[in-house]
């Protein structure tokens, strides 16, 4: 009988281990990952892809308790410790992956490559300023893909350096013509005008573009060009070659990412019956809270004037935008123990509501966000989704205002589905998928309203544009606040804006979004006729 090498014996578990994750084999992996971390209790690889693993088998408690731990024994490994901080912004450990990317901060002489991976998160975490450094360190040091170039031209735009973001999707396209990522965001940067366009070029790319098939990246790009081409046309007012383009571009993009109506309806049913506690008052807003500074909950439709809003209030001296966060969703995913999937994680997610610590839930979030107020008494967190959480915000932190954006049906509807957003709201790309989201939020927001009443301020995104003044100094006294000159003009708010929205809102108060969909009325038609059967509950 012969003694079996140790080496041996942990190259065999860690093949199986490989082996059970490859064929998905949670449990078997888990077990045999838990033999490892017994026998090697200070690998952190292997207690890595264990966190992994939890993280898979829907234990999300465990998982984040793991890599917290890995996170306070990094070793000098600067990959590793971008994939560990990577994992923690997944979970809501914001905390902790700041840590890591402070530490590769220190580490000298990192490969571009390696900045870029920084920027990618540092961008997720919402910090421009040092993602954007990172990428123009990455391209001083010689970083050259289309991506890069892409990424770099975006935290361009979001930091207010319009021109220069042009010049770098203009030389990512001349050397890239197929990129079909920097003709959007090259369109969306300006208003296209009939002495400078990008239509002749664009129009070329679509007539060089292979056909699709049924292949998804080929279908994707030519309906980023469709898309492009659209913008161009709706900006130069030739709207009847406009709608066309549209139509193409949203009818690949429905093709790629179906609407699940049902899942959607499943998800409002679930949140409508939720049950309440029956003392009312935890429904309203109270004005006392826990110390530090406040969040501001801005909620409503996609498109609804939600980064106007955010524009406008953060100009204020004591109030900051920390951007569209998705914190509060992973923190409620934490506290029921579910890993985030989609409608099924949220649907969890409800079933569990009842047995919820949400003075823990508001603890953690608190925790994982004030940072970013930067010195404020006030910071926003500007995630229309939101929408979802509003009875969860208001027992988690009952001293935060929710304020919810209302728009006109139709503006809000044609404004999603002129957006092009990418492979996610897939809402967004079918006109009769629009119009059962859009009952599906106006279902919701009625019922916060009858069930909770108080807990969420409405404010009219017509009135804001028309009367900006009298709006912003309503919404301000809901927060506690008063007036301040600045307010009323967003355009010379300095802050970075990571929305779609960017270029736009960095012009003064204006009038023009509403009624944008009167040029393509007859197209909209039956989006109206939807609208209204919804709304009136005859369909």
């Amino acid at each position: 009988m012969t003694t079996q090498n140790p080496s041996d014996a942990e190259n065999r578990a860690r093949q199986h281990v490989r082996q059970c994750i490859n064929n998905r084999q949670w449990e078997a992996a888990q077990v045999a990952l838990e033999a490892l971390a017994r026998h090697l209790p200070d690998d952190v690889t292997v207690l890595l892809e264990l966190a992994d693993v939890l993280f898979q088998r829907g234990q999300l408690r465990a998982s984040t308790a793991l890599l917290l731990r890995v996170a306070h024994r990094l070793p000098r490994d600067a990959p590793f410790i971008i994939s560990v901080a990577q994992r923690l912004v997944a979970v809501g450990e914001t905390l902790a992956a700041r840590s890591c990317l402070d530490l590769l901060s220190q580490a000298p002489a990192l490969p571009p490559e390696l900045l870029v991976g920084q920027a990618h998160l540092r961008f997720m975490l919402g910090e421009i300023a040092p993602a954007r450094a990172l990428m123009e360190r990455a391209m001083a040091a010689g970083i050259d893909t289309p991506g890069e170039h892409h990424l770099y031209a975006m935290l361009l735009q979001f930091d207010g350096d319009l021109d220069k973001a042009c010049a770098v999707l203009e030389g990512c396209l001349r050397r890239w013509p197929h990129f079909g990522d920097a003709a959007m965001v090259l369109v969306n940067l300006r208003k296209q005008k009939p002495e400078a366009n990008q239509l002749a070029f664009v129009q070329e790319q679509l007539q060089r573009l292979p056909p699709h098939g049924e292949k998804p990246d080929a279908m994707f790009v030519r309906a980023e060009f469709e898309y492009a081409q659209f913008k161009i046309l709706d900006d130069l007012k030739r709207h009847e070659e406009a709608w066309p383009a549209l139509a193409r571009c949203n009818a690949l993009m429905h093709e790629l990412n179906p609407y699940d109506a049902t899942g959607e309806a499943a998800v409002t049913d679930a949140l409508i019956d939720m049950p309440w506690p029956n003392n009312r008052t935890a429904a309203t807003r109270s004005r006392s809270g826990s110390d530090g500074p406040v969040p501001i909950f801005i909620v409503g439709m996609p498109r609804s004037g939600t980064t106007l809003l955010d524009r406008m209030l953060s100009a204020h001296s004591g109030v900051l935008s920390a951007g569209e966060l998705i914190d509060f969703w992973r923190q409620l995913h934490w506290q029921a123990d579910v890993t985030p999937a989609r409608t099924d994680g949220l649907l969890a997610v409800i079933r569990r509501s009842a047995e919820l610590d949400y003075a823990e839930l508001g603890a953690r979030y608190l925790k994982q966000t004030q940072w970013r107020a930067q010195g404020r008494a006030y910071y926003i967190d500007k995630l229309p989704a939101n929408i979802q959480m509003v009875a969860f915000i208001r027992r988690a932190l009952p001293h935060a205002p929710i304020l919810h954006m209302v728009r006109d049906p139709v503006d809000t509807c044609f404004s999603n589905f002129k957006a092009m957003f990418g492979n996610v709201s897939s809402y967004s790309y079918d006109l009769q998928a629009l119009a059962h989201y859009h009952g599906q939020y106006a279902r919701l927001a009625s019922h916060w309203h009858e069930r909770l009443p108080g807990a969420m301020l409405d404010v009219s995104y017509a009135e804001l544009v028309r009367e900006p003044e009298a709006t912003l100094r309503e919404v301000l006294a809901h927060c506690g606040l008063a007036l301040e000159e600045g307010c009323l003009h967003p355009e010379l708010n300095p802050a970075p804006v990571a929305t779609p929205s960017s270029a736009q809102v960095r012009e003064s108060i204006h009038t023009r979004g509403l009624d944008q969909w009167r040029p393509y009325a007859k197209q909209l038609e039956q989006l109206r006729a939807s609208i209204g059967e919804i709304t009136t509950g005859t369909g």
